[in-house]
């Protein structure tokens, strides 16, 4: 008997092993990147939801329930499957908020979150790192350059002029896999006008991540140092040797494919359509399902990332 069905309308669910919650937990930094994301629509820094603990254990209670694995009541339940919540903490500069940071870390491994901190790793000294290391899934790092003039002109610098050396956050790496083994070590880096045609194999060798993110730099909030594609194509080849753990996200592949939360307790998402981010309703306001429907996510973008499939996506 002839079989009618067609390989091609088979759908695939897709499946994660973390579904990941980005919380920007604070616009603050104390580097002033050019290029930085990170500026939110008329942002109060006096109503960031960390300075409310109360409000910030409600906030992680309403995550964790509506996206574990088993509330089926959660849309993507119906088109996508997940094993773990992790919930990535980033900024701004998180490590700004030190025992703040103690609280949402503690308080979301009490609810069952994976936790996973990004951080420039300037303020990570070796009493901090041993600290926060055991309690954390995964650490990511921001790292541009090995060269301190690029991480300069970037904007990779204190207000008082200073560059951590890139000896220091790779001790302080290195001492996080000390203080939890079981650590996974990412390192970002935003391929800008500035460091474009820069070869940082040896950096990244040296380092040893799990996963090593190459991304374009995203003209969202402005398009400072912005590149071609051409550009990017050319860094990502330049690293090829790299590709086992290098992760390519060109600028199409950041819209849609995260979940993110701004430092008021609003769920916003990437738009290649103007120099904006698209904002849901306060989560606290309206209840977590009616906020996460007011802004585009796509499941298939979300796992593509994750199960390898933008690694070496430019290489010949």
């Amino acid at each position: 008997m002839k079989n009618n069905h067609r390989n091609d309308e088979v759908q695939i669910r897709p499946f994660v092993e973390d579904l990941v919650i980005n919380w920007h937990l604070i616009e603050a930094c104390n580097y002033s990147c050019k290029y930085c994301y990170a500026a939110w629509n008329k942002p109060d820094s006096s109503k960031e939801l960390h300075r409310d603990q109360d409000g910030t254990a409600r906030l992680l209670n309403s995550l964790y329930d509506f996206f574990r694995p088993s509330n089926s009541a959660n849309p993507l339940a119906h088109i996508m499957d997940w094993k773990n919540v992790r919930l990535s903490i980033a900024g701004g500069e998180p490590t700004l908020l030190k025992e703040r940071l103690d609280f949402v870390i503690s308080k979301a491994k009490q609810l069952g979150f994976k936790v996973s901190l990004i951080t420039n790793g300037s303020l990570l000294d070796a009493q901090r790192i041993t600290a926060i290391a055991p309690h954390l899934s995964c650490l990511g790092v921001s790292l541009d350059s090995s060269n301190i003039t690029t991480n300069s002109l970037i904007g990779r610098v204190s207000q008082k002029g200073n560059v951590k050396p890139v000896r220091d956050v790779v001790e302080t790496i290195r001492l996080a896999r000390k203080a939890n083994p079981a650590i996974s070590i990412k390192i970002n880096t935003v391929v800008n006008a500035i460091n474009m045609h820069e070869d940082v194999s040896v950096l990244i060798s040296l380092i040893n991540p799990d996963r090593w993110k190459v991304m374009r730099v995203l003209p969202v909030i402005s398009d400072a140092l912005s590149i071609t594609a051409e550009n990017y194509r050319e860094f990502v080849t330049r690293h090829a040797a790299l590709s086992s753990v290098m992760s390519v996200e060109d600028n199409q592949d950041m819209v849609d494919s995260y979940i993110m939360i701004d430092p008021l307790g609003r769920f916003f998402q990437n738009s290649l359509g103007g120099s904006a981010y698209l904002y849901s309703s306060p989560i606290q306001e309206v209840g977590i399902a009616a906020a996460f429907a007011q802004t585009g996510f796509s499941p298939q973008k979300f796992a593509k990332r994750y199960q390898n499939g933008l690694r070496g996506e430019f290489l010949p």
